[in-house]
């Protein structure tokens, strides 16, 4: 199955939860790199007066909850416009006093420019794959008539501006390989714009879709299906509440006017809705949601003309994931019965539970995606927060395992169902995602494309997993990543990732900017902590909702596994996390602000009690809870970050990083809580906020920022350890 062509509905609900982007940090330098030494105390801050409004309040089951600073919710007025220059310069001016700051931009730099390519996917008669140069902004398309024609441009995102803050968000291509829909998101937003290219003449068409969010681009004949809310209201755009979903169908060379309604349900305002239709184009499958959890699910069959779609699954209990369709049959990847994921064959003349089939049973390891390529079902599963890929018949009986270079993460596997060549990624703590060519006859990988890059050599580091115990007792599992050779002395600077939420799983990646820490002599620790999906369901029920303390137990617990086993200390001890790593960030270091020396909440959420309240906020209820309940605001009231700083309290060296147009986890959530830590926050540690402008939750990003974001926190992390960084 082509993964490209062929959507899961799983890409729907990574749409729509907190994503984690685990950026990281190693090198070696060039004999042009300055030599830097460390000045000794503390770079002098003056931070910005911020307005208070002490009559700003809500009242939770006769509780107020006092929010002086909801002002900064409003993130187009002049005011906060003027607040956020103001920090923004304050943090800047203490960075640029950073003694070894450009010299880390220029190692990450150095590191970052080699080309990178995807896994190729083919589309008609030509294979396509994205490629970057090095340090180019967006990843360009590429395509080849079969796999050693010349390569052709078929899109270039930099085109899109100038500075290369639009970016591709999403596409897809025809059934007959002519026309190509994309979307394209300005400012790092997730709202979506979706234009049509034909790929014969390379003309870009008059069609334009508008005002589209967390939606496939599915063909059908000549147009696509998609999913868009109303125009919001002016000034609502970034921060304004979703609502009213709807599925629509988009015939080329029409106004979006003349879409047609497709699917919608007025009576549930908060409700989103994703179709797509499968490979052979004879059914549509609907799926709706009212959370990042559970899905109801239906079907047309386009070949018998049907108008009204047949409900396979009706009830919000478990999720459901079309992956493709064999004849009446389709197949359906679901945790129904089955915490760790089952695969299903469901008949759609009698979709009834009664008659459903199942195909590849349940195992103690989570069964995280089924593709069915090469006339096979090659299933990647989860083992202690590594991939493992087996090859299944289409009757669900085990071939072979497909081997594997390292414990590491498969990154999708791309192929046709009628053909014996397939493409997978593969990627570890110090292997840099390496494109594999697999031959279902052969049953063999071989490398397809592999990255160089510069000045790294892999086999001077090492990675090693551990497991320890969180406070309930319960095992944890923990990568440790560092130089071969290192002295555990409890001296060494280290960083902490976390995320656990959202039944997203952390698993071993490759990243350039990790790799400033680790060639410095630097430990990097990656914690699979409980709310995850690292186990399945259990894992992640285990870390939401009135669990949701468990999450922050296990990330303190791994924080002194670390310092008691020698790694680092808590004077040496950095912890990140991104989005509902945020929150962990800022839940632990409000908490046990003694136990780490420095704190990078990135794009977090951290008004626990008015997060439901701000875009697409209230899909996360399944994993939060809410405050309008009385138990369930009282469980958030006693973890919420920005309701737990206290006053005459030093908190580590802070830099919270954030976007003006994220629409994902709005930056109120972030002005908010730097607020309260400038105002209570005691003692010589930074408390600073890095505010990017035209950016949003991290997708899309372009490089320059990103290389720019990640020097700044690494410098401000470096130097906070006190730690001296030389490159001669």
């Amino acid at each position: 199955m082509n993964t490209w062509r062929k959507s899961c509905f799983y890409t729907f609900f990574a749409s729509i939860i907190l994503f984690s982007c685990n950026m990281d940090i190693n090198s070696e330098g060039g004999n042009d790199t300055p030599a830097i030494t460390v000045p000794t105390g503390p770079i002098e801050i003056s931070y910005p007066e911020t307005r208070q409004d002490t009559t700003v309040h809500d009242t939770y089951f006769s509780e107020k909850i006092g929010d002086p600073f909801r002002w900064l919710e409003d993130d187009r007025s002049e005011e906060t416009g003027a607040w956020v220059k103001e920090q923004n310069k304050v943090t800047f001016d203490y960075i640029d006093k950073i003694p070894f700051r450009d010299a880390i931009a220029y190692r990450l730099e150095e590191l970052w420019n080699y080309e990178k390519y995807g896994t190729p996917f083919k589309e008609g008669d030509n294979y396509y794959y994205f490629k970057n140069s090095g340090l180019q902004n967006q990843s360009v398309l590429f395509g080849t008539e079969g796999l050693d024609g010349e390569p052709f441009e078929v899109l270039d995102p930099n085109s899109f501006s100038k500075d290369g803050t639009s970016s591709l968000g999403g596409m897809s291509f025809s059934k007959d390989g002519k026309h190509l829909a994309y979307g394209i998101s300005e400012g790092g937003s997730d709202w979506r714009t979706i234009h049509v290219k034909d790929l014969s003449s390379r003309n870009q068409l008059s069609d334009k879709i508008e005002w589209v969010k967390f939606s496939s681009i599915s063909w059908y004949k000549d147009g696509f299906f998609y999913s868009r809310y109303p125009k919001p209201k002016e000034g609502d755009d970034l921060k304004g509440q979703n609502k009213f979903h709807a599925l629509y169908y988009h015939q080329l060379g029409t106004n979006q006017s003349k879409d047609k309604l497709i699917f919608a349900d007025r009576r549930k305002p908060k409700m989103n809705v994703y179709a797509s239709v499968t490979e052979d184009k004879r059914f549509l499958v609907a799926s709706t949601s009212e959370s990042t959890s559970n899905n109801r699910l239906y079907f047309k069959d386009l070949s018998a003309g049907d108008d009204a779609f047949t409900p396979i699954v009706e009830e919000l209990e478990s999720n459901y994931w079309v992956i493709d369709n064999l004849n009446d049959n389709l197949l359906i990847l679901t945790n129904k019965d089955a915490p760790n994921y089952r695969l299903i064959s469901i008949n759609t003349k009698k979709p009834q539970k009664e008659f459903w089939e199942e195909i590849i049973p349940e195992t103690e390891n989570v069964l995280e995606s089924v593709s069915h390529s090469g006339g096979k079902l090659v299933a990647r599963y989860i083992k202690d927060a590594s991939s493992l890929l087996k090859v299944f018949s289409t009757q669900g009986e085990h071939e072979y395992d497909i081997q594997l270079p390292t414990k590491g993460t498969v990154g999708g596997f791309s192929g046709e169902k009628d053909e014996d060549i397939a493409f997978y990624s593969f990627t570890s703590f110090t292997y840099p995602t390496t494109i594999f060519k697999f031959d279902f006859k052969t049953q063999k990988s071989e490398v397809y494309r592999s990255p160089q890059v510069k000045g790294i050599n892999p086999d001077d580091y090492e990675t090693k997993q551990v497991f320890y115990e969180s406070k309930d007792g319960t095992k944890i599992p923990m990568f440790i990543t560092y130089k071969k050779g290192t002295k555990l002395d409890g001296t060494n600077p280290t960083l902490l990732y976390g995320y656990g939420g959202f039944n997203i799983s952390i698993k071993p990646s490759f990243s350039v900017s990790r790799m400033i820490l680790l060639e410095n002599g630097g430990i990097y620790a990656s914690a699979n902590i409980r709310g995850g999906g690292e186990y399945g369901q259990k894992w992640h029920d285990g870390g939401r909702l009135l669990n949701k303390q468990n999450v922050f137990d296990d990330f303190i617990a791994a924080a002194e596994y670390l310092i008691e086993n020698n790694y680092t200390s808590s004077d040496k001890l950095a912890i990140e996390g991104r989005s509902n790593g945020g929150l962990l960030v800022g839940a632990c270091m409000t908490q046990r602000p003694d136990l780490f020396k420095v704190a990078l909440p990135a794009v977090g959420v951290l008004d626990m009690l008015r997060y439901h309240t701000f875009t697409i906020g209230h899909f996360w209820k399944t994993d939060y809870g809410l405050s309008t309940d009385s138990i369930q605001f009282q469980y958030l009231l006693n973890y919420s970050p920005l309701h737990n700083v206290e006053a005459g309290t030093e908190y580590p060296a802070t830099l919270v990083t954030t976007a003006d147009h994220d629409d994902r986890v709005v930056p109120a959530h972030s002005f908010k809580f730097i607020s309260e830590l400038q105002k209570n926050h005691e003692g010589d540690n930074p408390v600073l906020i890095r505010i990017d402008v035209s950016a949003g939750h991290g997708a899309g990003k372009p490089t320059s920022m990103i290389i720019s974001e990640r020097a700044d926190i690494l410098a401000f992390m470096l130097y906070n350890l006190e730690e001296n960084i030389v490159y001669d």
